[in-house]
């Protein structure tokens, strides 16, 4: 099997209504992706997840440095094709963020076309662990932009609905009234369902020392990007001095930075996404490092849960998956969850395939 071309696409797809957290207002879920071709006419296609801002030097990166590298080569010689992107001409001036996020976008299609040359979905051609389905939790009922009343009917309805748990954003200018959203929060679920907030960068290490203590009286499951994701003493600091458990890696891009937060116990529950470091296969070796220091893994759903479900159904030490519903309706195989649970995919690949009417109409490049 030879590689014949590569074609880049974004995709901007509505937020309704639109949201924010305390870092971002997203109106659109941009998808910047790409399809690969091959002389056996499977086509794989890859994408990554952007706020609608940025997909252009994604794909221009994928067009220009990466691109020549697949030509006439063998799509199963996967790392051979990752190190030649990884240590080729982008490597002296970006090695995370846009750079990563192209390499992902190509990598995942890589993977897409290896397993539906197999004929399998991708959770059993990486060999399956959790052939009964994903537990999930939700996270489409907690915006900052919400009011209390919403937020409050948001999570209950969620909880009625059979999923695990529910995730709230705080950060609003006064912590006083994320304090009181959580408590109101708390007493409507009840004590018993899982209860994640995230901060989305904004505290300072003295905000998260204050507040951070005060909310654990909450029970929280973890508290989220709490500090600048660069600063792992910070979060080591919190880890430390907190009983909830610090939860990131959202905006973590490579295997060395979390191999850094995890040797130094700065992160206990490790949120490394697919689209953010580079694709499927250095998201395997950062699960693989979690695992060997007992780190449970829980991916942040920067493809909105389209491959990481496959990624967690094949991996140990992946206990649970975020749900966020923004883009499902697009996709040929969308993810699904049933009663509390991701149904796994059946369908051969990485279940990226997108219906040709939405890639049509959402195409804005």
């Amino acid at each position: 099997m030879i590689i014949t071309k590569v074609e880049t696409f974004v995709l901007h797809v509505p937020i309704t209504p639109p949201i924010t957290d305390a870092i971002n207002v997203a109106t659109h879920w941009g998808l910047s992706g790409v399809r690969i071709f091959t002389d056996e006419g499977i086509t794989g296609c890859g994408y990554t997840g952007t706020c609608a801002h940025g997909d252009d030097m994604i794909v221009d990166t994928i067009d220009r440095y990466y691109a020549p590298e697949l030509i006439g080569k063998d799509p199963f010689m996967v790392k051979e094709l990752w190190d030649a992107m990884r240590f080729g001409k982008m490597h002296w001036i970006g090695r995370a963020g846009v750079t990563h996020m192209a390499l992902a976008a190509v990598d995942i299609a890589l993977w897409d076309i290896m397993a539906k040359t197999a004929n399998k979905p991708l959770w059993q051609y990486l060999g399956g662990h959790k052939s009964k389905g994903i537990k999930a939790y939700n996270t489409n009922g907690g915006w900052l932009n919400w009011s209390k009343d919403r937020l409050l009917k948001d999570v209950t309805e969620i909880v009625e609905q059979g999923f695990a748990g529910v995730k709230i954003k705080v950060g609003k200018p006064d912590p006083r009234e994320d304090y009181d959203r959580v408590k109101a929060v708390r007493q409507a679920i009840g004590d018993d369902v899982i209860f994640m907030i995230d901060v989305n960068q904004q505290w300072n290490i003295n905000t998260a020392m204050t507040w951070g203590k005060r909310l654990e009286e909450f029970n929280l499951f973890w508290l989220e990007e709490p500090l600048n994701p660069d600063d792992i003493m910070g979060h080591k600091k919190l880890a430390d001095a907190l009983n909830v458990p610090i939860a990131l890696g959202e905006h973590v891009y490579s295997k060395y930075a979390f191999r850094d937060y995890i040797h130094n116990g700065a992160l206990e529950y490790c949120q490394v996404d697919v689209t953010r470091v580079a694709g499927v296969t250095e998201w395997l070796q950062v699960a693989g490092l979690a695992a060997a220091y007992d780190v449970p893994v829980c991916p942040h759903v920067g493809d909105m849960g389209q491959i990481h479900q496959h990624l967690v159904a094949a991996t140990p030490g992946a206990f649970m998956l975020e749900y966020i519903p923004w883009i499902r309706h697009i996709f040929e195989e969308p993810a699904t969850v049933k009663n509390g649970f991701y149904v796994l995919p059946q369908m051969p690949g990485a279940s990226t395939d997108i219906i040709p009417r939405y890639f049509d109409e959402y195409r804005v490049r």
